[in-house]
């Protein structure tokens, strides 16, 4: 089966270029640091987070929000809301207007894939981040720069292909995303030298169609069985 690209579009994306100091506030924005703020809505979750954390290399800027909406972007709250928003801060407006427009660039880059016919397949994204920027690195416990593996799948397909990517020489669980996320999804963040990475993203997509291919693989007779 051949893959298909599944690539996330961006809904909506605006800027406030002086955020009044109530709401900074209560968005838990450093007013030193943070006057001007844009905001993003997006139909894919965990493509925005590659993003907003490719933005932060570009840019002078803080990823001060970013969360998942539940059940995803089928069940969406409204037309530009997607399953997904995020919010960059910075000194200036000028920052977060180069912050956004890395962020619209990258998601050209890093997407969802499936099998075709698309919608008998699960979805997943498999992709490794070269250099990560200040806002994944800290959640993996990295240093920025560093190299990571983004891997998330549905929940079965997700465990079964962790466990694979893990079984690649040089790799290490940085991070378990644990199921269910807001979108019903699971994966992990693996770290490590980036050929070992790439090769465990690989083995990570063949066991998530292995499970495709094969989902009822384990409910047969044991051929030692308790009596």
């Amino acid at each position: 089966m051949s893959l298909t690209d599944l690539w996330p579009k961006l809904l909506a994306c605006r800027q406030l270029d002086q955020v009044d100091a109530q709401l900074g506030k209560a968005l838990g924005l450093d007013p030193a640091r943070h006057r001007s703020a844009g905001l993003v809505t997006c139909d894919q979750d965990d493509a925005l987070y590659v993003a907003l954390d490719h933005c932060t290399k570009f840019a002078d800027v803080d990823v001060t929000f970013g969360q998942s909406f539940y059940a995803g972007s089928a069940h969406a709250s409204g037309p530009l809301s997607g399953e997904v928003m995020g919010i960059v801060a910075g000194a200036h407006p000028d920052h977060v207007a180069e912050a956004l427009w890395a962020l619209k660039g990258h998601l050209a880059v890093v997407r969802f894939q499936t099998w075709a016919p698309v919608g008998s397949h699960p979805s997943f994204l498999a992709h490794v981040i070269s250099e990560t920027g200040r806002y994944l690195a800290p959640q993996a416990g990295l240093t920025p720069g560093a190299p990571m593996a983004y891997l998330i799948a549905p929940p079965l397909e997700a465990t079964i292909a962790v466990d694979a990517a893990l079984k690649t020489a040089g790799v290490t669980l940085a991070k378990w995303l644990p199921p269910p996320s807001e979108t019903n999804f699971a994966g992990a963040f693996l770290s490590g030298e980036l050929p070992a990475l790439e090769a465990a993203r690989d083995a990570f997509v063949a066991a998530v169609h292995d499970v495709a291919r094969t989902p009822l693989a384990a409910a047969r007779r044991p051929s030692h069985q308790r009596r």
